[in-house]
């Protein structure tokens, strides 16, 4: 890159413009800016004015009623609105008002749903209400955070919020949080070094700081290098505006079935109206039949039932701690194969941990996960000489605190902490009987942390004791003896060999290593106020840590729970790769483990080919957080996308089930379309059980509403073609009974069927598969042709044998529902027998069926059903022939289940 002066009328350069492989006075140059001055006020208005706040785009919600009219974009809402207009022009007053009402409420129901999703955008946008401490015109000043311009000099301190992107030029023990931006478990550390070589991720840039991320420790000064939509936050923004959601599953096999019955309603329609005029019926009884016809083809009550499905079964996900905030994202999950989850918080616990101490004598390994303290010390190997004296610079080089089982301080430190409680160290006591009279704060320079405390030797002579605790090359290179037993001993070749040997093995393991070291002082000669970190030679090495975030307890049973489902989990961090591989085979995760920016650089053909393989990406950047998905989309998959930070949420929007945590912040909760309150991989894994369940029941449902459709349409044009009852075997009263009370009362018992067994070791469904399937088609179609026959049959049957068409029309109408009820049941299972005890497991069909068989004998002996329905009275004899058609539609469906089984097992 050329280092260039920036004037006003130029585009702000964004952080990625390569500012930290520069030295702090080029930056300072390249913005015409001196660091102790600051850029003067009048340049800062030019530059606000000419590129504008420090601040993202904010999506723009439409009006109301748009919101509300885009409601009827359905396919189901726009047959049922042309439905109610044709109604209105017939004069069929009662049916126009129950469709124009059925469209109000789905709109109602969809409008809610949308309006309880915030904008990802705009919590971004809501993150920004922050102020900057400037240096303006030689003085420092406190300015509100979108003010800012590239440029400014800002000072930032623990406790802040980075406002924008900008090059460090100062620091001092300088620690930022960038958890949410780089998916980092631990706060990283900052300097003012210039980084050279390789363009290195966001994660990796330790000379900058980055816009919406907390300072942890330290302090600083930068140059703002980016502002708005150029900084990483602004870039991710870009990307949540630039991905569109899935459709899901459901609403794309909605939108197919409502398209394929409208096709054969409306050729139905097309032989009714030419065989009709063919006979020379009147155009008005055409009409009225027509609309008879349109009303049984469209299933109304489906997206009311549908609707209440889903809701009961997001309530049923809540109790369970996840929260669905988009209704057709339950049965999403049900389609789930893939699932990429974040590593830090969800498969693991985000509490570090100490799990083993090894000193120059022993090795030491430790119980217990997390901050909780009943955990235990085991003496491991080595001569047990105690581990008391070997932790303690953990304890002293430290200004955590443990609180009511809780750390207030840094995570690393508090960690050391909980060590201590567990080897009985009393860590009040031990602090107040070494009074500290100076600290040299961690810093990246030289990578350690050091105190300086009154003490007393092994002599009883009163010294200066130096603590020291940070990365174990920056250590153990000071150290020129060991502490063991109580004594001194050389650090020698030996055990400088033995150090790294376990060192290495610890890291391979996904540890990560801290050293500690004391050395004790001549107080006469000990100022300070001087140089501390001269005093830090010579050391005395105690002990090695070996630290890790470990993994949830249920989170090994869960992912092994995904795997038997033939879910694939893939673990996506921006830790290292090493430290991700580790946890990943703790937890049973196969596959090679892989960096993003690895993964990026190969072609598409490369990635498909070896995405199978890859079980952890480590070191990813939201993009390739982005990118995995779109691969595993391409592939075929249906991919859930976990997460918690801001660079999640272009991932988590993109995926076709984004699960946020409740811990994440709220860009990623509202790019999401589920919160898992509890943050446990193992809700996710319960969620898609449920979602299988409930998306298993509406199959179910949606199989025996297509078997009504199907026999609806074919009834109106077998009547049309043999001229039984004029065309129009059922009135629309009739019809509207069937779909609301017999269709609806066995959707919700269908819905909330039992669990199917073995619905967990069967395969998601691939990604495109349709609901009509082969099987299904074949059940539907066969059922509807039986029904269809034995119904038309009936109505021939009340012309000559009761003279009567209305009696036959009567005895179809009981005997409709009453093959219904045989459906219903038969539509539980595509091919197990509904002739068994287990047919009877469901209280709610069994109450549901007993109540519409009622029902069926009553529409014919009530004068009020009879008045409503348009029916007649039937006798005993007659309500058998009814009967007797159910009887034979169960012999009939049950003859073709045998066959299917037959032919499944040969």
């Amino acid at each position: 890159m050329t280092v260039r002066s920036n004037s006003v009328g130029e585009q702000p350069p964004s952080s990625g413009d390569g500012w930290y492989a520069h030295a702090p006075e080029e930056v300072a140059a390249a913005f015409d800016v001196d660091p102790a001055v600051g850029i003067s006020a009048a340049r800062a208005t030019e530059l606000l004015t000419a590129h504008g706040s420090n601040s993202l785009p904010e999506e723009k919600r439409p009006a109301a009623w748009r919101r509300f009219l885009r409601q009827y974009r359905s396919y189901m809402q726009i047959v049922l609105v042309a439905a109610a207009v044709v109604s209105l022009l017939i004069h069929e007053w009662t049916t126009a008002i129950l469709l124009i009402v059925l469209t109000l409420l789905n709109a109602v129901v969809g409008l809610r749903q949308e309006g309880k999703a915030e904008s990802a955008m705009n919590a971004l946008q809501s993150m920004m209400k922050a102020t900057a401490r400037v240096r303006r015109d030689g003085t420092e000043a406190e300015i509100p955070a979108e003010q800012l311009v590239v440029g400014d000099i800002v000072l930032i301190a623990a406790g802040d919020q980075v406002a924008a992107d900008g090059r460090i030029i100062e620091a001092s023990a300088l620690q930022i949080d960038e958890s949410a931006l780089t998916g980092e478990s631990v706060p990283a550390a900052k300097d003012a070094s210039t980084l050279a070589g390789i363009r290195p991720a966001p994660g990796d840039r330790t000379n900058m700081a980055f816009m919406n991320t907390p300072v942890t420790h330290g302090s600083g000064v930068l140059v703002v290098t980016a502002t708005g939509a150029a900084t990483e936050v602004g870039k991710i923004s870009g990307m949540l505006s630039a991905t569109e959601k899935e459709v899901p599953p459901l609403t794309r096999e909605l939108n197919t079935l409502t398209l394929w019955i409208t096709g054969a309603a409306a050729l139905t329609m097309i032989v009714m109206f030419a065989l009709g005029r063919g006979r020379d019926q009147a155009w008005d009884v055409l009409f009225v039949s027509a609309v008879s016809l349109a009303i049984a083809a469209i299933p109304e009550a489906l997206p009311t039932v549908t609707q209440a499905i889903l809701s009961v079964g997001s309530l049923n996900l809540a109790k369970r701690n996840a929260i669905v905030k988009e209704l057709p994202s339950v049965e999403t999950l049900a389609f789930t194969s893939a699932i990429n989850s974040d590593k830090t918080g969800t498969l693991t616990m985000n509490q570090m941990t100490a799990v083993e101490v090894v000193s120059p004598t022993d090795r030491y390994t430790v119980s217990g996960t997390g901050y909780g303290l009943d955990g235990k010390i085991h003496h491991a190997a080595g001569s047990s000489s105690g581990i008391e004296e070997a932790i303690v610079p953990y304890v002293v080089a430290s200004d955590a605190k443990l609180v009511d089982g809780k750390v207030v301080g840094d995570p690393t430190e508090g960690a050391l902490l909980v060590l201590a409680h567990k080897a009985g160290l009393d860590i009040d006591a031990t602090r107040e009987g070494l009074p500290r009279l100076a600290t040299l704060p961690f810093d990246p320079a030289y990578k350690l942390m050091a105190t300086f405390n009154q003490a007393v030797d092994f002599s009883g002579r009163q010294v200066v004791r130096c603590f020291v605790k940070g990365a174990v090359p920056a250590v153990t290179a000071r150290a020129a003896t060991a502490l063991a037993a109580g004594e001194n001993i050389p650090w020698d070749a030996e055990l400088i060999a033995r150090a790294d040997a376990q060192t290495e093995r610890m890291g391979s393991e996904g540890r990560r290593v801290m050293a500690a070291a004391t050395r004790d002082l001549d107080p006469a000669g000990f100022d300070p106020g001087g140089d501390l970190l001269a005093y830090v030679t010579e050391l005395r090495m105690t002990s090695l840590v070996g630290m890790v975030d470990p993994p949830r307890e249920d989170a090994k049973e869960a992912v092994a729970g995904a795997q038997a489902g033939h879910i694939r989990v893939r673990m996506v961090t921006g830790d290292d790769v090493t430290t991700g591989a580790a946890i990943a085979r703790q937890l049973g995760i196969p596959g090679e483990a892989v960096l993003g920016a690895d993964f990026a650089a190969m072609s598409e053909d490369e990635q498909l080919a070896r995405i199978d393989g890859i079980g952890v990406v480590g070191r990813v950047a939201p993009e390739h957080k982005v990118l995995l998905a779109d691969t595993l989309k391409r592939k075929g998959d249906v991919v859930a996308m976990t997460g918690d930070g801001v660079n999640d949420a272009p991932a988590i929007k993109a995926a076709d089930i984004g699960i946020a945590m409740g811990s994440g912040t709220d860009v990623a909760k509202n790019a999401g379309r589920m919160i898992l309150s509890d943050d446990r991989f193992a809700t996710i894994v319960y969620a898609v059980e449920q979602g299988r369940r409930i998306y298993d029941n509406l199959t179910k449902y949606i199989r025996f509403v297509l078997l009504l459709l199907v026999t609806f349409v074919l009834t109106f044009l077998g009547a049309t073609v043999f001229n039984i009852a004029g065309g129009e075997p059922f009135t629309p009263p009739q019809v509207l009974w069937i779909h609301f009370v017999v269709n609806a009362s066995f959707g919700f018992a269908l819905g909330f069927d039992r669990e199917s067994p073995g619905l967990m070791r069967r395969r998601p469904r691939p990604r495109g598969e349709s609901v009509l399937t082969r099987p299904v088609l074949v059940t539907v179609g066969l059922g509807g042709v039986a029904i269809t026959a034995l119904l038309l049959g009936l109505i021939k049957l009340g012309q000559t044998h009761f003279d009567s068409t209305e009696t036959g029309q009567s005895i179809a109408f009981t005997a409709f529902a009453l093959c219904l009820i045989v459906a219903a049941f038969e539509c539980r299972s595509e091919t197990d027998s509904v002739l068994t005890t287990s047919v009877f497991d469901s209280k709610q069909m069994n109450w549901v069926a007993l109540a519409q068989f009622v029902i069926a004998v009553l529409v014919t002996q009530m004068d009020g059903f009879r008045r409503v329905l348009g029916t007649t009275e039937i006798n005993a004899r007659q309500f058998g022939w009814a009967l007797l058609a159910a009887l034979a539609l169960l012999l009939l469906w049950e003859l073709g289940k045998f066959l299917a089984r037959r032919s499944r097992d040969t």
